[in-house]
């Protein structure tokens, strides 16, 4: 018989929503276990309920598990958005009140949830004071703590993260003593101070007992070298953490007391009602409270790369509740979109709290660093097998003497064979440059917190460094090189009504300086006067409704926060069509849907509703771009809105307006609409407002108007680009903006000069890889460009084995700051995005910033190198000193004295030389190439040649001092080896001085020495040290006191080191280099059989290079990327990934990118016609242009310049091939001298100056030669 099946009631809402949920997610779980139900749910989360003392409904953990389950039923638990607000007391239309401290009372689980569901306010209960007896009167010190919340500061803690522990000094210690060398002379030095403590105490003569003197002065000058290396470290460690505190500030957008406000990412509370846009990412978890077509990326959060949609449960019918997601977590991304959401946990407590907590790690190291610590390994095999040779030699000495040792006793012999052990682990310290990686951590250490207050916070240490040898800039327009304050100026509503606001100031007359013409129209005050309500009301609507930003006051003149094109719109639309408070004029015409702004299609859009139950598309955008999709334009501006179709004669005066605001270096802006019946908008009446595609409805709208939006240049961008190139950085601009606007600004910047290429993106992306090869290393602007294209061209260029620094502000930059090898972003307009994968940010978004970046990294690459200098003249001449008189037997210096010039050389010269400020003298040559050694060929000049005199000097004085001094007794013998101490160190002394240049040029204290308190301190303190070991060393570092006349002779051989180098300048450093090859070719003769008798070396390398060439070449992701433009782009950047390195973050923006291809339509990828580039060249030089294809010469180029093939050295950068460089430089040479124009506030049309005649000029000749012209050229 058939069971029965009883016939079921009507299920509760939680039911329904947690079988909608189970049936959603059981076929993408087919193994995985069923959903949980709302009653296992409801059990696990009242398993921990909240503190006693918390006024808050909901404890920390019951709010981690409503994001672990990730489903509407567990929302529904605490009944649903409005429960959980009610239970964190919170308020989801006005956000929290800015006053709120304490809260009173207390709401219970059960109460949240009951009043959620009826509809109704919680009720509080009132929690009775713990009766506590003050005890005394309290004293605080300091500042007054925050009485903002109180409570949800106690209850769910601050939205930062513990700080982490840093180390102790004592830790640093304990780091800096475990170095092999350092562990092993402690030893040594430790038995061979109880031998002379036992041989003091067992001595039978009845003189001063002092054997246990030298190894308790070793072992002092081994803590003190561990102390300042602590010292060092913890410095480094302090500026390091600070500069981490400031990465992570920044401000965001949370709604309080019912108004939008900025407060520090700190700040924020649980309970919060947190604004979001394109391009944020999240500070703290949370539950969407309203959105409008919001897409984020949690790949930081579950690993997968597809953008996921969210919206809510009430913004669908029951038959569409499963789609919903509310639910975000900290430290995703925001991709497109708007929206708003419930701030449910920050700090520790958030899921990527919890991540950050488990996965922080140190500083990593630097390219310098690596370098460097790769020849410090090499240095220190080296110097540890001259050690070992040189104890051997020594210890095999003792031997051999042992027999005359018979008189001695056992602890004597002990001595002095730890003696020779000590000193043979004191050469390999000295001889060994352990500082190199102390010197660059401390270069960086105080370069990044000098950058700080240069507007540079550098987020990835090694792009400090690397920006000294940046080659090319591609920096973008607006923010950067202008101001990014813009006012609306100009305009042109319908055909028949314009407005002109531009100040008319005629330039001054003179010859060659382009002219302004002004054809002056109404103000805006009396165009907008004209018309009609209808059209202003349409005119405010395309302003507030299709805009991303808020009003922060209720003051007379609101300020607004936001994109600086929409807040231009918002404040013409408040001064001039009556436009209320934002929040009233949003809340009259309440927005269905909106289509963010995208940097590849230039305009963004709304879908409203209308009262006559029609809707109504805004779409504001670009206005050569809008411009195509609109066939309608406004008929009558004055009666009501008529509209009228578009003829050809009105198209081509809209076309000449748009370029007229180009010329005039503004940014035309189109507003345009459509109406639509709901069957055109919706296919079901049902369906989700949020789904509809905007982008399918915008053909046939209505132009309403054109706007020209004036961003004035910053007053120091000239001077700055000016400095760029003098520097041997080539510049380059890069822009969405419209062409000639982008034309416009970048030949008043100084960046399209004659010789250069400007292009529009379209154009560039078409291009094949051997015409990008042509192109590129011309190229000065590129208009209307996509993200893509910015990756493209800077893949490209390293690819060229340039050195790429780029600039950019939007989400879909980040791919290309990655790819760069120093990412710029904007701290001001730049989404959190492009914050996140830059390598600096810059805090006032100025291009100047740009230029002391680079200053700062020249400054960090010269301080490594002035310290290889110095360091290495040091290793030579001591350990060779130490060596040779310890075989010779009469060993000039002692292991006491040794370990002061070390630390002389590690610590005293790492703060000494690491800390100068930068010089403009820096910005003055050329950048180096990749490959460059650290020590070059002049800087080898100077070490060989200080080597050679300090060796001849102390060999002298020592050795030929015996007959010149005649040393009778032991004290003038003492006083003999004092004098060469003193003058070995007082010629290290002034050689630092000397290595304060690392080039040929004269003036060593270019850099300021007086503005570097650390130089002088050390300078100081090694002036100290010398005094007190001299005059009162005595016994312990075997020091005499010495005679005016030998103090004399001390300073007159150290100050010989300052004429010395300059004399060693002088010799040309090809002369050196002759030398050099010639020692290498007599070496590789006389190695020649050995090396030939060791084929296992050879085919070993040759395997490696093998494998190294089967590798897979690291751009393919961009080719797979590159696809959707076509199939020529395939090929654009095959070959060039051999000899390109590339760090992880770039490797990861190119897969991402590559991921991203492969996920749009295959539709694009289809082949597209070539450019016909040498057709366009031609066309440019005789001033045509094409159809479709935008290519443009500056008009001051040489009419001989060939322009393409020009980049002729490939073994370096085009920015740095001479050839290419003279054709650059003969434009700007045959244009006349002329003086700046002043600037002028408007430009109606822009006037190109005409094309200069072919001169030639030669150079005059010097009248004669003084010493200060002489001086002033080697400064220079």
């Amino acid at each position: 018989m058939d069971e029965i099946t009883p016939v079921p009631g009507q299920a509760s809402r939680h039911e329904r929503l947690a079988a909608a949920t189970a049936t959603a997610t059981a076929p993408n779980n087919d193994t995985a276990a069923a959903p949980a139900s709302f009653d296992d749910i409801s059990r696990d989360v009242h398993s921990e309920e909240a503190a006693a003392d918390s006024p808050f409904a909901f404890s920390t953990t019951q709010l981690y598990k409503l994001l672990t389950y990730r489903s509407l039923t567990a929302l529904d638990v605490f009944g649903g958005l409005h429960g959980l607000a009610g239970g964190l007391r919170a308020n989801i239309s006005t956000g929290l009140s800015a006053d709120e401290t304490k809260l009173p009372g207390k709401i219970s689980f059960e109460e949240a949830v009951a009043a959620a569901r009826e509809d109704r306010d919680p009720s509080i209960d009132q929690i009775l004071p713990p009766r506590s007896t003050p005890t005394g009167l309290t004293l605080r010190i300091g500042e007054e703590p925050d009485t903002h919340f109180v409570d949800r500061r106690r209850v769910y803690g601050a939205n930062r993260l513990p700080r982490r522990p840093q180390k102790s000094f004592f830790k640093l210690m304990w780091i800096a003593f475990n170095d092999k060398l350092l562990i092993l002379l402690t030893i040594s030095a430790c038995i061979s101070l109880a031998i002379g403590i036992y041989q003091s105490v067992d001595a039978k003569s009845k003189n001063a007992n002092i054997e246990w003197v030298d190894g308790v002065t070793v072992v002092v000058a081994i803590l003190v070298i561990i102390f300042a290396s602590a010292a060092t470290d913890w410095q480094k460690n302090h500026k390091f953490e600070k500069l981490n505190e400031r990465k992570s500030q920044r401000d965001v957008a949370v709604l309080r007391c019912g108004r939008i406000q900025h407060v520090s990412v700190y700040d924020v509370m649980v309970g919060d009602v947190m604004h979001l846009e394109a391009g944020e990412v999240l500070p703290a978890d949370g539950v969407l409270i309203r959105a409008s077509g919001l897409h984020v990326d949690e790949s930081s959060v579950s690993g997968e790369a597809e953008l996921v949609h969210k919206s809510l449960a009430n913004d669908h019918d029951p038959l569409h509740v499963t789609r919903a997601d509310p639910f975000l977590f900290s430290g995703t991304t925001i991709c497109r979109g708007v929206g708003q959401y419930l701030v449910t946990a920050v700090g520790a407590n958030s899921t990527y709290g919890r991540t950050l907590i488990s996965l922080r790690e140190d500083v990593e190291e630097t390219p310098l660093q690596a370098k460097l610590g790769r020849l410090g390994k090499q240095l220190i095999l080296f110097g540890a097998a001259a050690g070992s040779v040189f104890f051997l030699i020594l210890f095999i000495r003792f031997m051999v003497n042992l027999d005359d040792l018979k008189g001695i006793g056992p602890s004597e012999k002990a001595e002095r064979f730890f003696g020779i052990l000590i000193l043979a682990i004191t050469v390999v310290i000295i001889t060994v440059p352990e500082g190199l990686a102390l010197n660059v951590t401390i270069a960086l250490a105080f370069a990044t917190k000098r950058m700080l207050k240069d507007n540079n916070l550098v987020r990835l240490i090694r792009s400090c460094e690397i920006m000294g040898n940046a080659t090319t800039v591609c920096s973008d327009k607006t923010g950067t090189l202008t101001q990014n304050k813009m006012t609306v100026v100009a305009g042109r509503i319908g055909m028949e009504c314009s407005f002109d606001d531009t100040e008319t100031k005629d330039a001054a007359a003179v010859p060659g300086v382009p002219t302004t013409v002004v054809v002056k129209s109404e103000t805006s005050s009396r165009a907008t006067s004209s018309l009609s309500p209808e059209l202003r009301g349409l005119l405010k609507d395309s302003i507030a409704l299709n805009s991303t930003a808020f009003e922060t006051d209720d003051s007379s003149k609101p300020s607004y926060v936001g994109s600086s094109t929409e807040t231009a719109l918002l404040k013409f639309s408040h001064e001039h069509l009556g436009m209320g408070p934002l929040r009233e004029e949003r809340a009259n015409s309440p927005v269905l849907t909106m289509f963010p702004f995208d940097s590849a299609r230039k305009w963004m859009a709304v879908l409203i509703k209308l009262p006559n139950e029609r809707y109504r598309l805004l779409i504001k955008g670009a206005a050569e771009v809008v411009f195509e999709y609109c066939a309608y334009t406004i008929a009558d501006h004055e009666f009501r809105i008529t509209t009228g179709r578009l003829s050809e004669e009105d198209r081509a005066g809209v076309r000449e307006s748009i370029q007229d605001y180009a010329g005039q270096m503004l940014r035309p802006v189109a507003l345009a609409f459509r109406d639509f019946d709901a069957s055109e908008v919706f296919e079901n009446p049902d369906d989700d407002p949020a789904a509809v595609n905007l982008e399918w409805l915008a053909s046939g709208l209505v132009l309403v108007g054109l706007f020209g939006i004036r961003d004035p240049l910053r007053q120091e961008v000239v001077g700055s680009v000016k400095k760029c190139q003098e520097a041997g950085v080539f510049v380059r601009m890069i822009t969405g903006d419209n062409f000639m606007t982008a034309k416009a600004v970048a030949t008043e910047c100084g960046i399209y000069t004659p010789g250069g290429i400007a292009m529009d993106g379209p154009t560039f992306r078409r291009l094949s890889p051997e015409q990008l090869d042509s192109v590129i290393p011309r190229l000065q602007v590129l208009a209307r460009s996509s993200p893509e294209d910015k990756l493209l061209l800077v893949s490209r260029l390293r690819g060229m084995k340039e050195t790429v620094a780029v600039t950019g502000d939007g989400t879909n930059d980040a791919l290309a700051l990655k790819a760069a090898d120093v990412g710029f972003a904007m701290g001001m307009q730049g989404t959190e995005v492009a914050k996140e994968a830059a390598s600096i940010i810059l805090l006032d978004d100025n291009f100047a910033s740009i230029v002391k970046a680079l200053s700062w990294g020249r400054t960090v690459n010269d301080a490594v190198k002035k310290f290889c200098q110095f360091q290495f003249t040091i290793n030579i001449t001591a350990g060779i000193i130490t060596v040779v008189s310890e075989l010779v037997g009469d060993s000039i210096f002692t292991v006491v004295q040794l370990l002061w010039i070390n630390l002389i050389m590690d610590i005293f010269a790492s703060l000494g030389l690491a800390t100068d400020h930068p010089s403009p003298d820096f910005l003055k040559r050329k950048p180096e190439p990749r490959n460059a050694p650290i020590v070059s060929i002049t800087m080898w000049k100077m070490i060989l040649g200080q080597a050679i005199y300090q060796l001849l000097v102390v060999f002298l004085v020592h050795y030929i001092g015996w007959s010149v001094f005649n040393p009778g007794t032991k004290n003038e013998v003492e006083k003999l080896q004092t004098l060469v101490f003193n003058i070995y160190v007082w010629m290290q002394f002034f050689n630092q001085h000397n290595c304060r240049r690392v080039d040929n040029k004269l003036d060593i204290w270019y850099q300021g020495v007086l503005r570097n308190p650390w130089f002088i301190g050390v300078q100081c303190l090694t002036l100290a040290g010398q005094f007190i070991i001299i005059f009162k060393g005595g016994e312990a570092f075997d020091t005499k006191p010495l005679s005016g006349t030998q103090w004399g002779w001390s300073m007159l051989f150290g100050i010989l080191t300052i004429p010395l180098g300059a004399l060693i300048r002088q010799v040309p450093d090809r002369w050196v280099l002759r030398f050099f090859l010639a020692i290498k070719s007599v070496f590789m003769t006389v190695t020649g059989p050995v090396r030939r008798c060791l084929p296992r070396l050879r085919k070993k390398k040759q395997q490696d290079e093998e494998e190294q060439a089967k590798q897979p070449e690291p751009l393919n992701a961009v080719e797979e990327m590159m696809s959707r433009h076509g199939r020529q782009l395939l090929q654009q950047l095959k070959g060039e990934g051999k000899d390109l390195e590339m760090t992880a973050e770039q490797r990861d923006a190119l897969e991402i990118a590559a991921k991203r291809a492969r996920d749009e339509d295959a539709e694009q990828d289809r082949p597209e016609c070539e450019v016909d580039l040498l057709g366009l060249v031609e066309a440019a030089k005789a001033g045509r242009t094409m159809d479709r294809d935008l290519l443009e010469i500056h008009p001051g180029t040489p009419k001989e310049d060939p322009i393409l093939g020009t980049w002729l050295n490939r073994r370096v950068p085009p920015s740095q091939d001479e050839n290419l460089l003279r054709y650059m430089n003969a434009g700007k040479e045959e244009q006349p001298t002329r003086r700046r124009r002043p600037r002028v506030a408007a430009r109606s049309i822009w006037v190109e100056q005409p094309r200069p005649q072919l001169t030639r000029t030669r150079p005059k000749a010097r009248n004669g030669l003084t010493w200060e012209s002489f001086l002033r050229s080697k400064r220079r």
